[in-house]
């Protein structure tokens, strides 16, 4: 039943903001993959049956449906694979505690049944961690990263009483909590009915599974996490957190940062058309990288 009215709740913005979009084609249908915990996890596949995938995965209390307006621009050109990772959207539950790594081996899970060569791992929010994590794990099937609205920092280590004034309010009381979160992710004059949406949607997500994956996600340290990385890694972000691109260029020297300046943090549905095009720019970017090492 959730389930049921989180996608109902996400109509109201699918409606608004892919007004004009081609109907999606599945190049198969729903499918479902065992994770390594043997936790069921739901992906798509659109566009062209093999050749240069893009793989988009979601962030925190959210789950593919927010890449509805990258699906039919990108599956033009690409192989597009959407995921769900455990305890969101079509995807299983099970599991006791809801890691970021354990994420990152549900993306490397749906590659291997896939059998994706040659990979672009697109993260948002705490996606970007869970791709890092997935590229470690596939490094035979992964070729580069693109964070959106994430990885600002990433030689940083927040303290925990930063940590703590996150998590604690939302744990105590997660509905309002959790959409005065999302709405402090906005600037003051972004859309207020996608606002409202996207602020219901999170708000209702499986409580158990939303704390524990913040609570994990929160132990994990960027700096320990982009060590030995080899793939190059790029990011699609926003203005409202500041990103150091000078120190994130000196720890991952391939890293480049594409702006959108004056949005908030879900990027890719305040303003589809120019993120789509910016983040097209940062995957080619990699596709041409990676020709260049061959």
């Amino acid at each position: 039943m959730v389930r049921l009215v989180r996608y109902i709740s996400m109509v109201f913005v699918i409606v608004l903001y892919t007004c004009g979009f081609e109907s999606l084609a599945h190049t198969q249908p729903l499918a479902n993959v065992l994770s390594v915990d043997n936790v069921s996890i739901a992906y798509a596949v659109y566009g062209p049956a093999t050749g240069p995938t893009v793989v988009f995965v979601h962030g925190w209390s959210c789950d593919s449906r927010y890449w509805h307006n990258q699906i039919p621009y990108f599956s033009k050109k690409y192989r597009v694979i959407t995921v769900d990772l455990a305890g969101h959207g079509n995807s299983g539950f099970g599991r006791q505690v809801y890691t970021t790594e354990a994420f990152g081996w549900d993306v490397a899970a749906v590659l291997r049944q896939l059998d994706v060569k040659q990979a672009v791992l697109v993260g948002h929010s705490m996606g970007g961690e869970v791709v890092l994590y997935a590229a470690k794990i596939s490094p035979d099937r992964v070729i580069g990263l693109v964070g959106v609205d994430t990885l600002e920092d990433l030689g940083m280590v927040y303290p925990d009483e930063v940590k703590n004034s996150i998590y604690e309010p939302i744990a105590a009381n997660f509905v309002p909590k959790a959409q005065e979160f999302v709405r402090s992710m906005f600037p003051a004059n972004a859309d207020k009915a996608l606002i409202d949406t996207i602020a219901r949607d999170v708000s209702s997500a499986p409580q158990d599974v939303a704390l524990s994956s913040m609570k994990e996600y929160f132990k994990v340290s960027d700096p320990e996490l982009i060590k030995g990385l080899t793939v190059p890694l790029k990011s699609v972000n926003a203005d409202l957190w500041p990103t150091n691109v000078d120190g994130n260029k000196k720890l991952v020297p391939s890293y480049e940062m594409a702006l959108m300046k004056g949005y908030g943090h879900f990027i890719m549905l305040e303003d589809p058309v120019k993120f789509n095009a910016l983040l097209e720019r940062m995957v080619n970017k990699i596709f041409a990288e990676t020709k260049e090492k061959k």
